[in-house]
């Protein structure tokens, strides 16, 4: 791409938060029809700088210098960039669940007949963004009865009626399946072939060494360095050892498990869709967790993991019809979050943002808010309880904030989760069920999380992983369970699991034998 002319250059980029330098002199040069990722750890200043270039962090809120197509760019707002071709899609998608697919591609941007909407106009060109980026669905099609992989492609339907000229993608696999992923970059190779530049920022190292032809490294709010993938001959180490300054021989803590006896059972456990009541989430389920293990669910997206996770907690997804659960031998109730409390069960959400957290919140109050009894003395809560709970949770997870008076949003993904983690564990539960645990979060934080999980085993706790990246349950876990339209189809030791196994027992719905 060395060949190619320069369409971005980013010069000496400086962006400042209250008491944070969040941007330090950054320089970033993108040329035109490459694929140019941005790696680097949670809070190194990728979306940041992503978010200058994009007018989100308008002209004057930050210094230095934006050239694209040769001449300065000072936007002065989102439209202003889009308008030169910029389009952006962030990480959390900008769609509006109860509109069609239609409403959602040219929101904003209608094409009008006079001063009306034209709609005749609107749903033949959605027709057509719609096939550019490989997505058969009606156009009135609500966004809320679409799964999120077919979301992102509307997302980048969205780009292209705004003739994208630059796209720029914030972690776009992150809530995709491993199919859905694959689709969507061989999507972008397929824009490259017709001249359309991409920025990606993606932790997921993998798909940055296979897709990418430049990669910059960001730490701590400056550059680092640009790397050439062919000429320099890039792999997933290569990349770790510039985004944490050091290299890391294993992306999985040393650990030796110490696994005890079944303390809790699962049997038969089927449960009703919400809305579809003609269909099954989850179909006779049945599993163990043995003290101080990590078990694993595996499955493609809509597989039933979370479904069935939910239901067990506090049977807070679909409807119960029938199974029962049992805790060290006896039969336990599961009827309300409550109970499931009570009987020493933890969820931590696929979805930390939206269901996790509170992001109005400070760290302290995030972290009590599952059993504020704990530290309430007379019905009213403890602040200094409170507060020196957080603080102990604050080290001994290395969350990194200055106070715990913080506010949530203030944090980082990885530190997020971190809060998240520290909420649960403030219930002191015996079985901890965690949906995507290190979704979105960089290599070094998951290492971190990872060393909690194995912290929390070597406690005596059973802990439960849902995760879509196969890699991930074949290093963390001690078993793992496969799932498969809402039926567990097997279950493998971690001696015997590898991605080909799993995911045959992941796309089929007749039970494997153990």
């Amino acid at each position: 791409m060395s060949a190619a002319p320069v369409l971005l250059e980013m010069r000496s980029i400086t962006k400042t938060f209250p008491g944070v330098k969040a941007l330090a002199d950054v320089n970033l040069v993108v040329r035109e029809g490459e694929i140019h990722a941005i790696c680097g750890e949670n809070g190194a200043g990728k979306s940041t700088l992503m978010k200058v270039l994009s007018g989100v962090y308008p002209y004057g809120d930050y210094s230095g210098e934006i050239r694209y197509r040769g001449e300065e760019a000072r936007f002065g707002d989102i439209r202003a960039s889009e308008n030169s071709g910029i389009v952006i899609i962030h990480q959390e998608l900008a769609l509006i669940p109860g509109m069609s697919i239609t409403e959602n591609i040219f929101l904003g941007n209608e094409p009008r007949k006079g001063v009306a909407i034209d709609w005749k106009t609107a749903q033949r060109r959605a027709l057509e963004l719609m096939k550019l980026v490989g997505l058969k669905e009606d156009p009135d099609t609500l966004i809320k009865d679409i799964g999120v992989g077919k979301q992102q492609l509307i997302e980048i339907a969205k780009a292209f009626a705004k003739d994208v000229k630059l796209l720029i993608l914030d972690e776009p696999t992150a809530a995709l399946n491993e199919s859905d992923s694959q689709q969507l970059l061989d999507l972008l190779r397929e824009f490259k072939t017709q001249g359309i530049t991409s920025i990606i920022i993606s932790h997921k190292l993998n798909e940055i060494e296979a897709i990418a032809d430049s990669i910059t490294i960001l730490r701590d709010g400056k550059t680092i360095e640009t790397l050439d993938v062919k000429a320099d001959g890039v792999n997933e180490d290569r990349i770790v050892r510039g985004m944490v300054g050091r290299d890391m021989s294993s992306r999985f803590p040393d650990y030796t498990p110490n696994v005890g006896e079944v303390f809790f059972e699962v049997r038969d456990w089927t449960v009703r869709h919400p809305i579809a009541h003609d269909r099954l989430v989850c179909k006779q389920a049945n599993f163990s967790v043995r003290r101080g293990e990590v078990v694993g669910f595996a499955g493609l997206m809509g597989a039933g993991r979370t479904e069935l996770a939910m239901s067990l907690f506090g049977r807070s997804y679909g409807t119960w019809l029938s199974g029962q659960v049992f805790k060290d031998g006896r039969q336990i109730q599961l009827r309300t979050v409550s109970e499931a409390i009570e009987n020493g069960l933890a969820y931590v959400s696929e979805d930390r943002k939206a269901i996790g957290l509170n992001l109005l919140d400070d760290i302290k109050t995030s972290i009590v808010a599952a059993k504020p009894a704990k530290i309430a003395r007379h019905g009213v809560i403890d602040e200094v309880a409170e507060h020196r709970v957080a603080e102990e949770y604050r080290q001994e997870l290395r969350i990194k904030t200055p106070s715990v008076d913080e506010g949530i949003s203030k944090l980082s993904g990885g530190n997020q989760q971190k809060v998240v983690l520290a909420k649960w564990m403030f219930t002191d539960p015996d079985l901890l069920i965690l949906d995507e645990p290190t979704r979105g979060i960089d290599v070094g934080a998951k290492f971190e999380i990872y060393g909690i999980i194995h912290r929390l085993a070597e406690q005596g706790k059973g802990v439960v992983v849902i995760s879509s990246e196969l890699p991930e349950l074949i290093g963390l876990c001690d078993r793992i369970y496969t799932v498969f339209e809402g039926t567990i189809t097997g279950e493998v030791a971690r001696a015997d699991a590898d991605p080909e196994r799993l995911m045959k027992q992941m796309t089929t719905t007749k039970k494997m034998p153990v």
